[in-house]
């Protein structure tokens, strides 16, 4: 079984910047696409960004240009750069791995086979 572990999450100010990591226990990043997911307080959980096992990527309109998401199959960890951080950010931020999916098939959420547990964004001032 796969185990997704996400880090560096924290307290950001408006306009700030964080990186998110997403480390795997096997090479399942280089097999299956791989997705980061937010979901705040009382919402949906909503895709943030996607990348293939090929390395094409695409992202919500909400984050399109603050926020990329990158891949290190030898180190087994995909990245979510993240920045000039706005308020409506703040979310718990997931890692999904293990998507058998092509093109907008992979917004879907049941296409992910292994979830980690999560790591919380907030943005205030």
């Amino acid at each position: 079984q796969v185990r997704l572990v996400e880090s560096g999450g924290g307290l950001v100010q408006p306009g700030g910047s964080l990186r998110l990591s997403c480390a795997a226990s096997g090479s399942i990043f280089s097999i299956y696409t791989t997705g980061w997911y937010r979901q705040a307080p009382g919402k949906q959980r909503d895709l943030v960004a996607v990348i293939t096992s090929g390395g094409t990527t695409n992202y919500a309109d909400a984050v399109k240009g603050r926020f990329t998401i990158s891949r290190d199959n030898a180190n087994n960890t995909v990245y979510l750069q993240m920045n000039s951080l706005k308020p409506e950010d703040t979310a718990g931020y997931y890692c999904a791995a293990g998507g058998d999916c092509s093109g907008s098939g992979c917004y879907d959420a049941t296409k992910y086979a292994y979830w980690g547990q999560g790591t919380q964004v907030t943005v205030s001032s």
